[in-house]
């Protein structure tokens, strides 16, 4: 039983990820982004592998 509910509680988690991405898009959308909310945003899709070698 608590698998099954650790797995809802996961793709609920996933769920709202999602909701709150495309709020963030569309709030950019209407209001623009500021330049630290584009480097957030590229930050979050870069490769684990390049965020190693900026630490580095």
């Amino acid at each position: 039983m608590a698998k099954s509910q650790q797995q809802q509680e996961a793709h609920g988690i996933g769920q709202i990820e999602h909701q709150l991405n495309n709020q963030m898009e569309a709030a950019a959308e209407i209001q623009g982004q500021s330049k630290l909310d584009q480097e957030i945003k590229k930050a979050t899709h870069r490769h684990p592998d390049q965020l190693n070698k900026r630490s580095e």
